[in-house]
C-alpha cells in the first residue's frame, strides 16, 4: 500500500536537521564515533563536548546525527547509536566499500534512503514522490506541506519551520550561486545533479534524464525495495508503476521514460536473472523468476562499486 501523508498512521518529520543540509564528511565522522562494539551514547551529539568531539558547533553535531540516522548509516536505540550493517559495509576503514565518499554509488544510496520513505525527511519524500510538477517554487512546497500538517490533528509545525525545512531541501540538491554568503558549503547530494534553481526567477526544476553515474545494480536495489514495500505479492511490475508510483526508481532518480525502460531492459544482468524484462503484446513489465527475498541486497550494493575498484 502506498504511503499517504494525510494518514495519521504515516510518520512525518520536518525538522531535526537544525537548518543544515548534509555535508561531505559528516556521515564518516558520525560512523567513526559510533563504530565501536558498543556504539556511542545517543547523547554524545547533543552535549557541549560535541564541539570538541566533532569539530563543529552543537547544532551542526545534532544535524550530523539527524542525517546519519535518516540515511540509515546509524540506527537509534534506547541509549546508544550503532552503525547499521550497510553503514559498516560502506564506511568501515580498510574494509569498507567507500569510507571517504569517493564513489557516486554512495551518494545515490544515501539519496534513496532519504526520499524513498516519508518518516525521516518528509518534505524530501513529498518533493520527489508526490509533487507532479517538474518546475515549482519554494512557496509551492511550503503550501503543500502546510496542507498536510493541517490535515493531521497530531502533527505540529509552524509556517517558519516548514519554510526552513523547504530551504534545507533546496540547498541539499540545488547548487548554490557564487554570492550565497558565508555559509556556502555545498551539500553532499548536490553532485547528483537532480535539482537546479533558475537564478533570475528562483524557480526550481528537477533534472530528468539518464543519470550516467547511477550503477545498474543500485537501480535494481531501489526497484527491489519499492517492489517489496508496495507490491510484495505481485509477480510483475509494469513500466508505469516503476516510473510514476511514489517510491519507484523513476521518481527517486528522476529518470525519463526512455532511460527507465533502458534500465529495466537490462535488469536481468543486474540481478543475475532473478528479475527479467518482458514485452509481450505491448505489455512492458519486469517479472520475477523466483522470489524477491532471494535477491541479496548487499550483493547489489557491492556490485555498485565494482567498476571503480576494477579501474
Amino acid at each position: 500500500m502506498l504511503n499517504d501523508l494525510y494518514d495519521p498512521a504515516t510518520p512525518i518529520r520536518v525538522s531535526g536537521h537544525e537548518t543544515f543540509s548534509l555535508r561531505l564528511l559528516w556521515l564518516k565522522k558520525a560512523f567513526d564515533h559510533a563504530s565501536g562494539p558498543d556504539g556511542v551514547d545517543r547523547r554524545t551529539f547533543q552535549e557541549q563536548s560535541a564541539i570538541a568531539t566533532f569539530g563543529v558547533g552543537k547544532n551542526m553535531a545534532l544535524s550530523m546525527r539527524h542525517w546519519a540516522l535518516a540515511t540509515k548509516v546509524l540506527q537509534d536505540g534506547p541509549t546508544h547509536l550503532r552503525p547499521t550493517a550497510l553503514g559498516r559495509l560502506i564506511f568501515m576503514d580498510d574494509t569498507g566499500l567507500d569510507p571517504y565518499l569517493e564513489h557516486p554509488s554512495t551518494l545515490w544510496l544515501m539519496h534513496a534512503h532519504l526520499v524513498s520513505e516519508p518518516q525521516a525527511a518528509t518534505t524530501f519524500y513529498y518533493a520527489f514522490n508526490l509533487l507532479n510538477q517538474i518546475a515549482f517554487t519554494r512557496e509551492d512546497l511550503v503550501r503543500a506541506m502546510s496542507a498536510i500538517v493541517e490535515a493531521r490533528a497530531t502533527a505540529r509545525a509552524t509556517a517558519e519551520t516548514l519554510k526552513r525545512d523547504v530551504e534545507v531541501f533546496v540547498r541539499s540538491y540545488a547548487p548554490r550561486h557564487s554570492d550565497a554568503g558565508e555559509d556556502a558549503a555545498e551539500s553532499l547530494l548536490v553532485e547528483l545533479g537532480l535539482l537546479r534553481e533558475h537564478r533570475s526567477t528562483g524557480q526550481l526544476e528537477f533534472v530528468r534524464g539518464q543519470k550516467p553515474s547511477l550503477e545498474d545494480s543500485i537501480f535494481a536495489l531501489v526497484l527491489k525495495q519499492f517492489w517489496e514495500r508496495h507490491h510484495p505479492l505481485s509477480p510483475t511490475i509494469s513500466v508505469e508503476q516503476a516510473q510514476y508510483e511514489p517510491g519507484s526508481p523513476g521518481r527517486i532518480f528522476k529518470l525519463d521514460e526512455d532511460s527507465l525502460v533502458a534500465r529495466l531492459m537490462g535488469i536481468g544482468d543486474a540481478t543475475g536473472g532473478k528479475m527479467v524484462w518482458t514485452d509481450t503484446a505491448g505489455l512492458r513489465q519486469v517479472a520475477l523468476s523466483g522470489r524477491l527475498d532471494e535477491i541479496e541486497e548487499f550483493d547489489l550494493v557491492q556490485a555498485g562499486y565494482r567498476r571503480q575498484r576494477a579501474a
